[in-house]
């Protein structure tokens, strides 16, 4: 029989520039989510990394958006030493592309269906074939991958929709980039009241192999932005040199002086 942390038990939560982040471990998260899926209530987790951050507490409507939030994990170096130089460290990071294989493991161990929605075509197919086969007994309840545009289109949402409840997951992995799966997420969560999502980006990609995440010693020196925008320059250079480094700064610099 697993230790599990209560629901009720989870530390404060560390405000982050006014952003509130829980201060959790991986297996902390792990046993929330099962517990929780247990006991028949579901919720939604937010990994936010330096640039959602950035988003969420300078785009008023993307932080109303993410405020149903239930449970966030810092999924970037930089919020953890932010959250140490405030003086109310942040255990570890909890990042949506570690909690696609372990929160796997755990579903198939406890025989929670979960459903794969997003990514490029076939590679939600491909992504759910190599959990099936790392993870023995694991349950694959659905997997979709929309076509480009497919949020602004009315009728494929509603049959998206009707697709996703059928299927009747305990856990719902929305890959197609932050703030898209975060609307979706939004979207159908009211129907799906006993199911966990998790809004994870590109990390079906990491599943498959078509994009490598960086070496541990890199991601622990904080330096996984380098890796990742050597592989994507044209798309995540200015996301990284023109609003990242500028916003690490501020925010190291403001956590502090708040301390």
């Amino acid at each position: 029989m697993q230790n599990v942390t209560p629901i009720s038990s989870l530390p404060p939560r560390v405000a982050l520039l006014g952003f509130e982040v829980d201060c959790v471990t991986q297996q902390q998260t792990l046993d929330h989510i099962a517990a929780n899926i247990r006991a028949g209530q579901g919720g939604w987790v937010l990994t936010p990394n330096l640039d959602i951050l950035r988003r969420v507490t300078s785009e008023p409507q993307t932080r109303a958006l993410v405020e149903g939030t239930t449970l966030r994990t810092a999924d970037g170096m930089p919020l953890i030493w932010a959250s140490k130089l405030k003086g109310t460290p942040l255990p570890q990071r909890v990042t949506g592309s570690d909690l696609i294989f372990t929160l796997t493991q755990r579903a198939a161990s406890e025989g929670f269906r979960v459903y794969l929605l997003g990514g490029d075509p076939g590679v939600g197919d491909e992504a759910a074939a190599k959990l099936r086969e790392k993870f023995a007994g694991l349950i694959i309840a659905g997997v979709e991958s929309p076509p480009f545009g497919f949020d602004k289109d009315d009728a494929y949402m509603n049959a998206m929709r009707e697709r996703v409840v059928a299927a009747k997951p305990d856990i719902v992995y929305v890959a197609v980039g932050f703030p898209k799966q975060e609307r979706v997420i939004a979207y159908l969560r009211p129907h799906l009241s006993k199911t966990w999502f998790l809004g994870i980006g590109i990390s079906f990609s990491f599943v498959t192999g078509h994009v490598q995440r960086a070496p541990q010693l890199v991601q622990k020196l904080g330096l996984e932005w380098v890796h990742r925008m050597a592989q994507e320059p044209g798309r995540l250079a200015k996301r990284y040199l023109v609003h990242g480094i500028p916003f690490a700064i501020k925010l190291l610099a403001l956590s502090a002086l708040r301390r």
